[in-house]
């Protein structure tokens, strides 16, 4: 028999039965589908990460108060111990170093914005006038905080916050209340969204100062740092910790972490968390592998008079094989393209229900998944086909 008789002969009596190759074709349709959009739901996330760590800035170091240790948290925490403060001198001396490009300190908290009658709770933050280039922020009107202006009651607002204070797009000049406290809109933020799931469109930007005076604080939330370059990170890093742990006593009471550190930490995290979502898909894959199996053992009992008059017109035992591989890799390819169809429309309705993630399919993922389907479907049928090709031609035709 050649193989175009093979797979035609095939094709025909998975075309026969089609409740039963329907059946097949769905639950190996559905596992690769599973694969597809699991895989495309987790390198999604991974790459949307990436990207909102990256939409941060460049060559930038986080310093925070507190020790981070192997546990999680500040060690002491327990003991109602908390870390030392974070300062603004620490700041000052930090942006000293010869490493560092630039720096701002940061403080966040909530106030209420009021004007012209109109009043809403905001987050608020405090920093310098550095914020702008190392945030990638832009500005759409006026200007940010002027540097040595640090003690000028300036406020800069984002867009959304701007747009829905002042309708007529005139904010810059105005004078609005924050708090307790007064300030002069200095500019408007560029609308840039949300990173990290923090909304640049609906804050308020006021002098560090300011912010330590409105939210009762002589602590830092965070210093942001920029390093000069890629390559003078890590010892931008080192020398931060160094002279930190000198104006600290000698103590190690600061977290310094870098922006590639965070990010080749969460980009494992995800790639674990895709490949093993891919691998919990799979398993369905294993599950219609063995219905093909069962399918195809109940087959053989229902063809032995079929596949008797094979054997007798001289059909060898191989023929009789490769009769049953073709067709479980008929069944395996259909509901592999399927299953890719499937899977690709999934993710397409992922990415557009949450434009924000990116939620394509990896290639390997679809390869894998319609490769595995094929192999399952292969493997599966070693067993009928061996069976198949044992019977005796005599008995097989007689029926028994």
């Amino acid at each position: 028999m050649t193989l175009r008789d093979t797979l035609a002969l095939s094709f025909r009596t998975v075309a026969s039965y089609r409740t039963r190759s329907l059946l097949i074709v769905l639950a190996m349709a559905l596992g690769v589908a599973a694969v597809v959009v699991l895989t495309a739901l987790g390198d999604g996330a991974r790459r949307y990460v990436v990207g909102q760590f990256s939409s941060l800035g460049s060559n930038l170091i986080f310093v925070l108060p507190g020790r981070a240790e192997t546990s999680g948290g500040f060690p002491g925490a327990a003991l109602g111990q908390t870390p030392r403060d974070l300062t603004l001198e620490d700041a000052r001396f930090i942006g000293r170093l010869p490493q560092v490009r630039r720096m701002a300190p940061l403080n966040v908290g909530e106030a209420e914005l009021t004007y012209g009658g109109r009043l809403r709770e905001v987050t608020v933050l405090g920093s310098t006038a550095e914020l702008l280039p190392i945030r990638n922020m832009r500005l759409s009107q006026g200007s940010f905080l002027a540097s040595g202006s640090e003690r000028s009651a300036q406020i800069v607002l984002g867009s959304t916050l701007a747009r829905e204070f002042f309708p007529d797009g005139e904010a810059v000049g105005r004078r609005v209340r924050l708090g307790d406290n007064r300030f002069r809109v200095s500019g408007v933020l560029a609308p840039q969204g949300e990173a990290m799931g923090f909304n640049s469109d609906e804050i308020a930007i006021i002098p560090v100062d300011y912010a330590q005076e409105m939210f009762n604080t002589n602590s830092l939330f965070r210093i942001l740092i920029e390093a000069r370059s890629r390559s003078g990170i890590e010892p931008a890093k080192a020398a931060i910790s160094h002279l930190l742990k000198q104006r600290h006593e000698g103590e190690e009471d600061v977290t310094v972490i870098t922006q590639d550190a965070i990010l080749a930490t969460f980009d494992r995290i995800l790639r674990a968390l895709t490949l093993g979502v891919a691998g919990i898909a799979a398993i369905s894959l294993a599950v219609a592998g063995i219905l093909v199996m069962n399918v195809m053992l109940v087959a053989v009992a229902q063809r032995t008079a079929e596949i008797g008059l094979l054997k007798a017109l001289g059909a060898p035992a191989a023929d009789i094989r490769r009769l049953f591989f073709a067709e479980a890799l008929w069944l395996s390819l259909a509901g592999g393209a399927i299953g890719y169809v499937l899977g690709n429309a999934g993710a397409w309705a992922i990415r557009l229900a949450y434009p924000q993630l990116p939620a394509w399919p990896p290639a390997w993922a679809s390869a894998a998944g319609i490769a595995t389907a094929v192999a399952t479907g292969i493997i599966a049928s070693l067993l009928p086909a061996a069976r198949a090709a044992r019977l005796d031609p005599v008995l097989a035709l007689s029926g028994k």
